[in-house]
This record gives structure tokens, sequence and C-alpha cells, in this order.
């Protein structure tokens, strides 16, 4: 019957497939199992030849090695202060581009400061700032505050308990913009000169103590350079304190790099405060251990002897600015008032004073026209006798 060829033929049919796949699973098992044994033959032979290439190879003798020197161990400082000094440079939000590119230049003379974004200028930024500080680890903060658009207050307090001054900038004079030939490598340390005006009074001893905390540069910072190629000097002209920044040089021989590493008493600073002994220091200095060109060694021919400030001169560096002190808090950004000066005239009343005079001159015009008529009126003049002559 065709029902039962058919049933036959599917039945051998699946018989011969199923022979068919049992026949590959056999086939790859094989390959799987060859290729296996020749991979450890392969493992195994590597093994072999590394063992007798170890064997193989002679023993080395203590003298082929070179001899390590044995360095000289320096032991910590124990005990001793080491400045952690981190500022905090920050700035109020509407800040002219002028006060901004100051900012920018003072965040560029001082390695050991941290940036921030803009605060906002409202009767909270005090505990702001001081949380802000305390976020960067840092222990003090300069706040450049802008009012109007025109007027630039720095805040330079130690945070988070104080003191803080409160500074009015005038005569701001950027990098930028004064374009001066002076020029010193970024990250120096600089080194401080205050005027001698500066050990007079109470209050010009605070801000010299605060100046020589905030703009020295520790010792052995990791984002400073271990010597000395700048002056900063402080001067007190006025009841105002002025900044200029010098680059020591001798003659055209280039910059000198000063490595004095702790040979004053106090690193960051003089104690006489003029220019003439902070030059007649750098000429010692050059004199014994400084370098006047780098690209060249030192020679007996580069040194120059003490005192001699006929080949010494300072460059100009930039930025200029004049700070005008005008309280002193002793809390971080405010507390109580320790010092006011009494000399400080406010910017608005400037203003004010400079809107009267304007307006007084349209005063005086208004009572010379009625000083005017006042006098038409009491001197009238005598009637003309050939006034009507031509109407007839």
């Amino acid at each position: 019957m065709p029902f039962l060829k058919t049933f036959s033929f599917l039945s051998g049919f699946c018989s011969s497939l199923e022979k068919l796949v049992l026949s590959l699973c056999l086939l790859s098992a094989g390959h799987f199992l060859l290729f296996r044994c020749l991979y450890v033959t392969k493992q195994n032979h590597g093994k072999k030849k590394k063992a007798q290439r170890d064997t193989d190879k002679p023993e080395a003798k203590e003298s082929e090695f070179p001899e390590v020197k044995e360095t000289e161990h320096i032991p910590p400082q124990q005990g001793g202060f080491r400045n952690k000094e981190k500022v905090l440079v920050t700035c109020s939000r509407r800040i002219n581009y002028r006060y901004r590119h100051l900012m920018l230049n003072l965040v560029s003379l001082l390695p050991h400061c941290k940036k921030d974004s803009k605060v906002e200028s409202t009767s909270t930024k005090g505990a702001t700032l001081n949380e802000l500080v305390e976020l960067k680890n840092g222990s003090s903060s300069l706040f450049f505050e802008c009012r109007k658009h025109k007027d630039l207050y720095l805040w330079m307090a130690k945070s988070p308990s104080g003191p803080s001054v409160k500074f009015l900038v005038n005569a701001v004079h950027t990098m930028e913009e004064l374009k001066l030939t002076g020029n010193h490598l970024k990250g120096s340390r600089p080194l401080l000169t205050f005027t001698a005006n500066f050990d007079k009074d109470t209050h010009w001893k605070l801000l010299k103590e605060m100046i020589i905390q905030i703009f020295g540069t520790p010792k052995d910072h990791r984002k400073s350079k271990p010597f000395y190629d700048h002056v900063f000097v402080f001067s007190i002209v006025d009841d105002h304190i002025w900044f200029r920044n010098y680059q020591p040089a001798l003659g055209m021989k280039g910059i000198l790099y000063m490595n004095i590493r702790g040979r004053f008493s106090h690193p960051n600073s003089t104690t006489d405060g003029s220019l003439v002994a902070v030059i007649e220091i750098l000429c010692f200095c050059q004199s014994q251990f400084f370098y006047s060109n780098i690209s060249a060694p030192h020679n007996e021919t580069d040194k120059i002897a003490r005192g001699g400030l006929d080949k010494m001169t300072l460059i100009e560096v930039g930025p200029r600015f004049c700070l005008n002190p005008i309280k002193i808090f002793g809390g971080s950004f405010g507390g109580p008032t320790l010092y006011e000066n009494p000399f400080f005239v406010s910017p608005n009343q400037i203003r004010a004073l400079e809107k009267k005079q304007k307006a007084g001159k349209f005063a005086k015009k208004v009572k010379a026209k009625t000083r005017r008529k006042m006098h038409e009126l009491s001197n009238p003049l005598e009637p003309d006798e050939f006034a009507d002559m031509w109407k007839e």
C-alpha cells in the first residue's frame, strides 16, 4: 500500500539523519581532543626550553653589578613650624572686566592661592566665604567686591576667626594695560618689602602682618619655585598703601634667580623696608651664591661686588593698585570694629559733590539773569527824544 511505503521511507530517512548527526558529533569531539593535546604539548615544550635556558645561564658575580652609593639620610624637622597658608581668591557678581583682570593678575602672582566661582554680594557673603575657605582647606581669603560697576572694594580676611580688613581699591593698572618690560618666572617666591612707617602705628603693624601672611608664598610649596626673582613693594603715602611689583636685574645679563633658602631670619619680608636695602641684599646675594645667567655656567667674571647699586636695576612688572583702608574688623568679614579710618571719604560722597558742583553752574546762570533784571528795573534808561522820529 502507498501509505506503508511512505512510512518506511520516512523511517529510513530519519535513521540515516540520526547516523549523520552522530558521526558529526564524534568528529567534532575528536577535533577538540586533538587540538587540546597539541596545546598541552606546546606548553610543556615551552616550559622545558625555559628551564633549560635558566640552567645554561651562568651565575652572576657580585662584581658585575654596579655599586650603589648610600645617600646621606636627612632627618625630618621634628617639631618645626611648617607654613601651610592657602588663600582663596574670588570676586562678586557683575564685576568690571578691568577689576577681573586685576584679580587674575594676583592669582598668577600667588602660587598658593585657589580660585572659586563668583559669590553674590549680599549681607550673608561672610558666612558663604568662610564656608568656601573651609572647603578649600584655606586659612585666608581675598574677596573683590564691585559696587555700581565703578567702585572696587577688597576684603582681606583670616578665616574663620579673623581679623579682616576692608579696602577701597584705586589707581588700578593691570599687566595687560601697562605692557611693561619686566618679567619673572611664574610661581617663584616674592621678596616682600615695606616702608618704615608701617611700624609707627598699631593698625599699620596689623596690616603689615596680614600682608606678609597672605602675599608671602610658603616655603617648599608644591606649586612654587624655590627661589626669589621679584619684589613686592608696599609703601604708605597719604595714608594709602601703594603696591608695586619689580624684577631685579643686573644690567642686560638677565634675571637674578635667588636661591637663598632660609639665609635670612624672615624669608618673606625685610626688616628695613627701604628699596635701597632690598637692592643691597640682592647684590650681596648675587656676589655670594646667585647666578646672573641661566643658560651659561657661573663664572668669576659674573660676580658683582657688594653694594654695586650702579649695576643693579629694578624693572617693573605690574600690576599697580592703591589700597585705601576703611575699617579693620575683629572677626572674619565682620565683628567688632578695631579701627576706622577718619580720613576716608566714600566714592558716593565724591560723586555727589561733583554733581553739586555741576548743578552750581546752572544756579549761577539763573542768579545772574535775575540780578540783571533787577538792575534794569532799578536803573531805567532816560527817554530818547529821537526815538519816534522815523515813525512819522
